[in-house]
């Protein structure tokens, strides 16, 4: 069974629920999920890492939550080269904002492109202005890229 791990930034929690209302689905599609609410590196880059899921929300001006700075220092210190992943990114933040809005998932989606890894799909920017619940835009997109990627393994 395909590993999937879903990558969470969050500073009050809002990240960490859309990771767990998005697990079932991909639960369904056939593979085996991990929440990693504090991440390291090896997470990462270790070999069972079939595809890798970011939800991370934006803090302060367009910065990552604090437990996911290690996380993505370590990514931009050690340049692991990513080549081999494959990833999707939820992105949550506040058009109020604005030019920071989404800056954190925006930020980890250059690093990563950076490193050589692939993200498939459009990423999804929730914005908090106009989504109350984040999950009730990260359901649709998630049901969308599992049928568009054909993540299906099941």
């Amino acid at each position: 069974m395909p590993m999937l791990k879903i990558f969470v930034g969050t500073m009050y929690g809002g990240a960490l629920d859309v990771a767990e209302q998005v697990k079932p689905l991909f639960e369904e599609a056939g593979f085996e999920v991990a929440i990693l609410e504090n991440p390291v590196l090896e997470d990462l880059t270790g070999s069972d890492t079939d595809l890798a899921l970011f939800c991370v929300s934006t803090t302060g001006s367009g910065d990552y939550p604090g437990n996911f700075v290690p996380f993505a220092r370590a990514i931009a210190e050690q340049s692991p080269g990513l080549s081999s992943l494959r990833y999707g990114l939820i992105a949550l933040g506040d058009s109020s904002y604005g030019e920071t809005f989404c800056g954190a998932g925006r930020q980890l989606d250059e690093l990563l492109q950076g490193q050589g890894a692939q993200r498939l799909g459009e990423r999804l920017e929730v914005d908090a202005m106009e989504t109350f619940m984040a999950d009730d835009a990260a359901l649709p997109w998630a049901e969308e890229w599992i049928e568009s990627q054909a993540l299906k393994v099941a």
